[in-house]
């Protein structure tokens, strides 16, 4: 071939690789943008329902820890069934009659945190305002004071252990429950209830309360022998709210006063020395306690450390108006020095 037909072949081919570049240029101006759109249509539109379901979860949170603040956090019970709206916070200090009632029982406790440990043994200075609650019912406060408190009481605690709080989820038993509490689980019957069982407990039921009316009858028989009535009872004036049987040790087994000049017979029972001389007078020579041979000549006196143990015992004074604490070894003395004073004022 010529030279002018090559160049011509030549620009010929750049003319349609030219030609055919322009058609996809233009092909892919007019592609629609389509799919790109809806992508970012999609991804707005994701963003916007996790939006949406973090409200949600937001409120549904909330929601909760309202529902947290009308429940109990010790025993799930609701804090509106109580008609006089009492409630403790759990973080507070402890109020001024349960540390009066601490401090006669030689105890101390500044904060609820502390106390609610040593009853119940749960430690709350970990909890969270958005799991646990933030109070406790006076029904679980009677709780606590009948444990320091020797006063019999029919308060008792409604589960056989303290609520255990879970973070908010779908199945959540708080929400929807803070109206009436949170119900405790189903327990079985008892395979003992049956009818033999309850037929044998009326009948001990029916032998002890026998049996204590007779004792009862016994020991108002023996206080008016021994004229008690006349005799202030020393055990309420004790100072420290001791142990009851401690204080049964320490008192008298007829007039149940703190012993006042005490005797001791040969089956180790001990009475104040005028009581039980004018009980064997009259009832005749046995121990009134437990019915052993016992007379006037066997009576002795304890021993030195026990009656050491007596004496040094905290009373406050009957008197009026007189507030003073005295122990029991110079009782005596510090209440014939109110008779004196009120003989020289007259």
């Amino acid at each position: 071939k010529s030279l002018p037909e090559e160049s011509h072949l030549a620009n010929n081919d750049n003319g349609e690789r030219t030609a055919s570049l322009d058609k996809v240029n233009d092909a892919m101006t007019l592609m629609p943008q389509e799919p790109f759109q809806k992508g970012q249509n999609l991804n707005s539109g994701m963003q916007t329902r996790d939006k949406d379901a973090f409200s949600v979860n937001q409120r549904e949170i909330d929601a909760h820890q309202v529902n947290l603040q009308h429940l109990c956090r010790l025993c799930g019970g609701s804090l509106k069934n109580d008609p006089y709206k009492r409630s403790h916070p759990v973080h507070g200090p402890v109020d001024d009659e349960m540390q009066a009632l601490l401090r006669k029982k030689e105890r101390r406790a500044t904060s609820w945190p502390d106390l609610l440990n040593k009853v119940f043994k749960i430690d709350v200075r970990g909890d969270l305002d958005t799991i646990h609650p933030t109070n406790f019912c006076h029904n679980c406060w009677s709780v606590i004071q009948r444990k320091f408190s020797n006063v019999p009481c029919e308060v008792y605690f409604p589960r056989k252990g303290t609520m255990e709080w879970h973070p908010h989820s779908t199945s959540c038993d708080v929400c929807g429950t803070s109206s009436h509490g949170i119900k405790r689980k189903k327990q079985d019957p008892s395979p003992q209830g049956g009818k033999k069982l309850r037929i044998i407990a009326e009948r001990a039921r029916k032998i002890m309360y026998a049996r204590s009316q007779k004792q009862a009858n016994n020991k108002s028989i023996m206080k008016k022998i021994t004229n008690c009535k006349k005799i202030p009872s020393q055990t309420k004036m004790l100072t420290v709210d001791y142990p009851v049987d401690f204080v049964k040790s320490i008192s008298c087994q007829i007039c149940e006063h703190i012993l006042a000049d005490p005797v001791e017979t040969t089956c180790k029972h001990l009475f104040c020395r005028l009581c039980i001389l004018k009980c064997l007078k009259v009832i005749g020579s046995y121990c009134p306690s437990c019915r052993y041979p016992c007379f006037p000549t066997d009576l002795v006196n304890p021993v030195r450390s026990f009656l050491s143990i007596l004496n040094i015992l905290a009373v406050r004074c009957p008197v009026k108006d007189c507030h003073e604490e005295v122990t029991l070894g110079k009782y005596s003395r510090h209440l014939s020095s109110h008779k004196e004073k009120k003989e020289k004022g007259t």
